[in-house]
């Protein structure tokens, strides 16, 4: 049995991911209660979820279970409690868990086939039942009742069917497949279905099909039409065979299952001669295609000659007469035909006749096959047709055909290269639950998620335990492996459960079901659970076709249920386990109103709206286990669930004549919709949805039925549940979304946006959602996110910390943003660490499915694009602040003719504050980043690049990880704020790299509040920083320039100074200062006043009066007290603006509140006023303090960077990141290339010619043997070569090849020696060829074996993967070494 554990108590969470050592808060929910509380999650089943801590058994028949234990009482938040008010179990029927059974579940691998050994009774053996086989008859309307126990023994359809009173319909389980039709089943009072048990679950085909049109019969109060019902008192226990229920591919699936795609190529007219194509037997590529007029043409006989000639031997090729090819094709050419492809008919081709052939340049005689026909002049001759299967060094089986002939007077011909054998999937995970006929999905791993694709499993007596073999060919490119160090591999789920559950549906929609939005019916079943029922597990289900349009119609839906766990009185907690939800019509699980459910290894493919859903916002401690969502498409029941043509569209419930905003108000159809933070995700994967992937949304106040039920902002303040290894992928708008929030108000004249409609919120977590009580950090512990069009990730709020992620391939990789001008959450940051980011990876993509942009990669390969070919790609994108990035790894981030990519970008059109604490270190960018910051430029995307936040844009190098130069600061480089004579310019990045001491001056400005300020300092005076400011629904202006401290700046005002200012030193440590003169009319009369703001209370306290100085130098010499000095001639306000309070960690004002200056301005005039550019010249400024750069590094940080190789779904599995370079003998003549193997951060050069082993143990990772063989002029190197293999190399080796100019093995055309390192056929080298392996000595043949031949004609031979260690095929020791 596995397990996974995670404390939630006051204590540090453990992780088996490296440097987690950050304190976490106390439990969800606010617990304070010491100690540590453990949440089991059995991978296998989830018949008995454990207790929560003082919620110990309520029966007697758990008190020997692992679950029981003593501890102190809950103190979390539950959402409300249920009371229990249920029925007793059927007559005959013994309590317990299964009120049938009353049996705990058996234990079992997670996700395996279901132990159908398990001892104990079954439901449909129970002595008491009753055989029934009520026939078919849709207009009965059956009641099940007053102690009646049936079994089920035949299908049977009617009208309606009501089990309740003590009554039980139990399915037989037999051979022949049972099939219940009904308009709708209710089970309550104490009636009960049972369809196998968690002990013995049914391993016959059992169907539900609930039928009926919208527009048929009435509907039935709180449930509506085409349901399965349970209500109070009501037993739905359905338990089928739970096969594994999703894993990852383990081997890359590549379009057509070939690595270079399937090829099919077919012409009529206008190929007139012979085509050719040349195509690579190792690995199935066309590499060359040509046509040769050899009818009317005599010259193109020598033309293919000499085509021939440049082929390397070995090479397939496919020829096939177009048209006609006979009439010019001389002797000789058919001569060297016959030589070089054994041919038995080219000697005697004639006018017209159809011809095709497939052979091996320079093979055998048997390697070759061929096939003709007649021309009879009649216009159809038939297809001569050759083709012969090959294999790659992979295994997999191919065929190449050529064809040729005429068809109604029409000449034909064509080539295609295909898999022939099937296509076979390697999968992480055992997969003997499998069977032939089940149907799979594999999801994207591109920008779109409608490269999903769906397959039918086919029988495979070759398969391994960890295979399928598929029917037809997939379109698209699915990953199957470790990419640039993030986990890219494809999730493969199962779709075919024994037990159906499903609506009968039309071929068309109708009526009222939205028909000007979807074309099909979406009228399908529902499931839905009301409050107080007896007991409902549900596992090893499908559901398809269920789901209505109509707001609480769903799959599976528990509405209003309350606690469904031991804290809610149910001995046996509630689950959804193995459930394959697909082809539904609306969400595939909502919670409503519902606590401590936990839903595991489930999957919602192809649905409408949000597939897991919470809905009213005080859902809280529910569980995600291991469960999949793909494919998630728009809907119409919430504004979130819309996409912008129905968004435009329902405008029924706006106030007036309102027009939604579809970018704002809806367009958030996501996979996970948290609407309360206090739930756990923990292994689950948002593999594809039109907007977000997991989406934290908070409601202000609970909404819908649940209105009232907690205090305003409540969830906005409550600690995170768990988040640990989830993926999100193939998004449209993100895959991770913290923030935002939905309008909790109907629509009015004040806000005409309708109810629930996306509004804004902040996620603030504090113990027991207590703003006043400690923050609580919001752990996200081992995100993967990739290939995101929008954000992989974006968070706003409070404390929130990424840790242990992955980011590659999105458009932005991840912004952390707090809250405008003074974040909410006092004192609080937002942290990414331990993490990687990738820009452009090696998973190239594939066009279609939606993919809109197709373009050059940096390494000038076409690849799929992020939002459009020019958009500007950023690794971690900084909003305001302040964030802090730590020990962070950044790769492949280099710009393009196209577009800019940058590893750290800011956020563009940026109007609000970014703040100097903002911070950097320990930071690794690897030689594949080209650009390491960015500020923009004017432009497409960046527009003019002007807004405030554009211009102040700063981060602090804390140890010079990104600059070199440790404590400097990187700002825009036209910013004279922050400019002095040491700072160093960096044009590409648009910035430059400052030493000093920068903080905020936040200026408040009313009356007027449409004002531009200008504000320079005293040393750049004649180079102003002009800001807008940002007037967003308060009544002033804001500004908030960054600023070097210990300087003196100007402001002036773009019209009319305004009466009322106050500055805020922001950021200012006790002692900071800054002086200050602003530019006022000469017969301003000035009353201003320090105080100190408490922002949380409201409270202002420490008020004191400035008084007027008679100059500017005696002001400075009185520096104790607070004074003001106004130089009428000039026109300028002079304040010393200092820091008096002591200020904490990442907090912007003291710790006693925000110290501020409040200036009131009486002015007569109503006019503008100018004043002289600098004052402080004629005010005997003392000279700016200068500050030096430090000295630049010049050792590398070795301690830099993601402490891990890879971040993967499997945390604890080690990984090797290994590059082989082999290089070919053009390349040593050109000194183009070197050849060298690289092991994560070492390197192997190798300078002589010849072929070179490098040994790993696949166990710890040590280097365990090195060995070059020369194969240039050593005569016996292959059997040299053949010895070393099979005598020196140990058992679980991981073997690494590499060539320089090494492919002339002396005395041998073919070596099979290599078959003992994982390659499915000898190797033939190739004359002045490159030749790289990935490879493996052992009884196990694993997925990651590589191999690549190359001619000389062909780029080096280059290969790069990421080997996982200790794998249990390796047959390990338990005390191997760690690399």
């Amino acid at each position: 049995m596995k397990c996974l554990c995670v404390y939630l108590g006051g204590l540090a969470r453990p992780s088996p991911r490296a440097g987690l050592s950050q304190p976490l808060p106390p439990s969800p929910g606010g617990s304070s209660v010491p100690g540590s509380r453990c949440l089991l999650l059995l991978r296998a089943q989830a018949g008995k979820a454990p207790p929560r801590a003082g919620q110990g058994s309520r029966t007697g028949w758990n008190r020997g279970s692992p679950w029981a234990h003593e501890s102190e009482s809950d103190q979390g938040a539950s959402g409300g409690a249920s009371p229990v008010l249920r029925h007793p179990p059927p007559k005959g029927f013994p309590p317990g868990p299964s009120p049938l059974l009353g049996l705990p579940p058996a234990p079992c691998e997670r996700g395996g086939a279901a132990n159908s050994g398990a001892t104990g009774p079954c439901p449909e053996r129970a002595q008491h039942l009753t055989p029934w086989r009520p026939g078919h008859d849709g207009s009965r309307s059956v009641v099940i009742g007053r102690g009646e126990t049936l079994r089920l023994e035949s299908s049977a359809t009617f009208h309606t069917l009501r089990i309740q009173d003590g009554g039980a319909l139990v399915f037989a389980d037999q051979q022949q497949p049972i099939v219940l039709r009904a308009r709708y089943i209710l089970i309550q009072d104490g009636g009960a279905l049972h369809i196998g048990s968690p002990r013995c679950p049914y391993h016959s085909r059992a169907t539900i099909s609930l039928y009926g049109k919208a527009t048929e019969g009435p509907e039935v109060e709180n449930y509506g039409k085409k349901f399965l019902g349970v209500d109070r008192g009501g037993t739905l226990e359905v338990h089928g065979r739970k096969p594994r229920s999703w894993t990852l591919l383990d081997q890359t699936l590549y379009a057509g299952g070939l690595l270079y795609g399937s090829y099919q190529s077919e012409k009529r007219w206008s190929s007139r001669g012979l085509n050719i194509r040349i195509i690579d037997a190792d690995t199935a590529q066309v590499v060359a295609a040509a046509r040769f007029d050899t009818h009317l043409l005599a010259d193109e006989s020598r033309r293919l000659r000499e085509f021939l000639a440049t082929q390397a031997p070995g090479k397939v090729v496919a020829a096939a007469v177009g048209d006609s090819a006979a009439k010019s094709l001389t002797l000789e050419t058919r001569l060297l035909l016959k030589e070089l492809l054994h041919s038995k008919h080219i000697l005697h081709l004639g006018y017209r006749q159809p011809w095709a052939l497939v052979g091996i340049l320079g093979g055998g005689q048997f390697s070759t096959t061929e096939d003709r026909k007649q021309y009879q002049g009649t216009g159809t001759t038939g297809i001569a047709i050759a083709g012969r299967d090959f294999q790659t060094y992979e295994g997999i089986s191919f065929r190449v055909i050529a064809f040729s002939g005429w068809v109604k007077g029409i000449p034909h011909n064509g080539f295609r290269v295909q898999v022939s054998k099937g296509i076979i999937l390697n999968l992480v995970d055992e997969v003997t639950s499998w069977l032939p006929g089940d149907r799979i999905v594999i999801a994207s791993t591109d920008y779109s998620m409608h490269q999903a694709e769906e397959f039918n499993l086919l029988p495979c007596p070759e398969c391994k335990s960890n295979q399928v073999k598929i029917d037809g060919s997939p379109l698209y490119l699915h990953v199957g492996e470790v990419v640039d160090g993030i986990d890219m591999r494809a999730e493969v789920g199962l779709l075919t459960r024994n037990i159906l559950i499903q609506g009968e549906m039309e071929d068309s929609c109708y009526g009222q079901n939205q028909c000007q939005f979807f074309s099909y019916d979406t009228f399908g079943g529902q499931i839905k659970i009301q409050r107080n029922f007896t007991s409902v597990h549900m596992a090893g289900v499908e559901l398809k076709n269920m789901g209505q349009q109509i707001l609480g119609s769903y799959p599976v839906h528990f509405h209003m249920t309350g606690d469904v766990d031991e804290k809610g009185g149910y001995e046996s907690p509630t689950y959804l386990d193995n459930l394959a939800i697909h082809h539904c019509f609306s969400r595939c699980v909502a919670i409503h109103g519902t606590h401590g459910l936990l839903v595991k290894d489930t999957i919602g493919y192809d649905t409408l709206g949000h597939c897991f859903f919470l809905e009213d916002g005080l859902e809280q401690r529910n569980t995600f286990y291991h469960n999949l969502g793909l494919l998630t498409k728009p809907g119409t029941i919430l504004p979130s669930d819309r996409n912008e043509a129905t968004c435009l569209a329902m405008r029924s419930n706006v106030y007036g004549n309102y027009i939604p905003i579809p970018s704002t108000d809806c367009m958030a159809v996501s996979t996970f919709w948290i609407a309360n933070p206090n739930n756990n995700l923990i292994e689950n994967a948002a593999a594809g949805a039109q907007d977000v992937g997991i989406w934290y949304i908070f409601h202000r106040v609970p909404t819908g039925q649940s209105e009232g039920q907690y205090p305003e902002a409540q969830a906005e303040f409550t600690p995170l549940g768990i988040f640990y290894n989830n993926r999100v992928h193939s998004n449209f708008k993100a895959g991770l979304f913290i923030g935002k929030g939905v309008k909790t108000t109907k629509a009015s004249a004040e806000n005409p946006r309708e109810y629930l409609t996306v509004d804004n919120a902040r996620f603030r977590p504090h113990q027991d959602a207590d703003p006043v009580k400690p923050r609580v950090p919001a752990l996200i512990d081992g995100l993967i996110a990739f290939k995101n069009n929008d954000h992989g990730a974006w968070a706003r709020g409070g404390d929130i910390i990424f840790r242990n992620c992955g980011f590659s391939d999105n458009g932005i990789g991840l912004t952390l943003a707090s809250d405008g001008t003074f974040p909410t959450d006092e004192g609080s940051s937002l942290e990414v660490a331990h993490s990687i980011f990738v820009g452009e990876s090696n998973n190239i993509g594939s066009q279609g499915g939606q993919n809109s942009y197709w373009g050059r990669g940096a390494n000038g390969e076409y690849r799929t694009l992020p939002r459009n070919k020019t958009f500007p790609i950023r690794g971690f994108q900084i909003y305001d602040g302040p964030v802090r990035l730590v020990k962070c790894t950044f790769r492949k981030f280099t710009p393009t003719v196209d577009r800019y990519s940058s590893a750290i970008g800011f956020f563009m059109k940026n109007s609000w504050q970014i703040s100097p604490q903002n911070n950097v270190s320990q930071v690794r960018m690897e030689r594949s980043v080209g650009l390491k910051v960015f500020f923009g430029r004017s432009g497409q995307w960046f527009g003019d690049n002007d807004n405030d936040g554009d211009k102040v844009s700063i981060f602090h190098d804390l140890d010079g990880s990104v600059t070199g130069y440790p404590d400097t600061f990187i700002g825009r480089a036209d910013n004279y704020l922050l400019r002095h004579p040491g700072c160093l310019t960096v044009p590409r990045w648009n910035g430059m790299i400052c030493s000093g001491k920068y903080a905020q001056l936040y200026i408040q400005a009313r009356r007027p509040e449409n004002l531009t300020l200008s504000i320079a300092r005293a040393t750049y005076h004649s180079h102003p920083l002009r800001l807008q400011g940002v007037n967003r629904g308060v009544p002033y202006q804001q500004y908030q320039p960054v600023v070097m401290l210990e300087q003196a700046y100007t402001i002036h005002w773009d019209g009319r100074a305004p009466e009322d200012v106050i500055l805020y030193p922001i950021n200012f440590n006790r002692g900071d200062w800054l002086h200050v003169a602003l530019c006022y009319p000469k017969e301003a009369v000035f009353t201003i006043v320090a105080d100190i703001y408490q922002r949380q209370t409201g409270r202002v306290h420490n008020v004191k009066h400035y008084l007027a100085a008679p100059s500017w130098p005696s002001m400075l010499n009185r520096t104790g007290e607070r004074l003001f000095y106004f130089d009428s001639a000039l026109g300028y306000l002079f304040i010393v603006l200092q820091a008096h309070e002591a200020r904490k960690g990442h907090s912007y004002c003291s710790q006693r509140g925000c110290e501020r200056i409040k200036i009131v301005t009486h002015m007569s005039s109503k006019d503008s006023w100018s004043c002289a550019l600098n004052p402080f010249l004629e005010n005997n400024r003392r000279p700016a303090t200068q500050h030096s750069m430090s000295q630049r590094l010049t050792v590398p940080c070795s301690q830099c960077g993601a402490p891990q190789v890879a971040i993967t779904s499997n945390p604890s599995t080690k990984y090797v990141r290994i590059q082989i370079q082999s290089v070919s003998r053009a390349d040593i003549q050109n000194h183009s290339k070197s050849a060298f193997i690289k092991i994560n951060d070492e390197i192997f050069l190798f300078n002589s010619r010849g072929i070179f082993f490098l040994v790993l143990d696949a166990c710890s990772g040590a280097v365990v043997s090195r060995r070059h063989f020369d194969t240039v002029s050593a005569i016996n190197a292959a059997s040299a070569i053949t010895d070393y293999v099979q005598t020196s190399l140990e058992e679980s080796s991981v073997v690494l090849v590499c060539s320089k100019d090494g492919s002339e093995m002396m005395g041998s055309s073919e070596m099979s020696v290599f078959t003992r390192l994982g390659s499915a056929k000898p190797i033939v080298f190739h004359k002045k060829g490159s030749f790289a392996m990935l490879g493996y000595k052992g009884q196990a043949r694993p997925s990651w074996i590589k191999i690549l031949n190359q001619d000389a004609n062909q780029k080096a031979a280059f290969l790069q993967h990421y080997v996982p260690l200790m794998l249990r095929e390796y047959k390990c020791s338990a005390n191997s070494a760690e690399f």
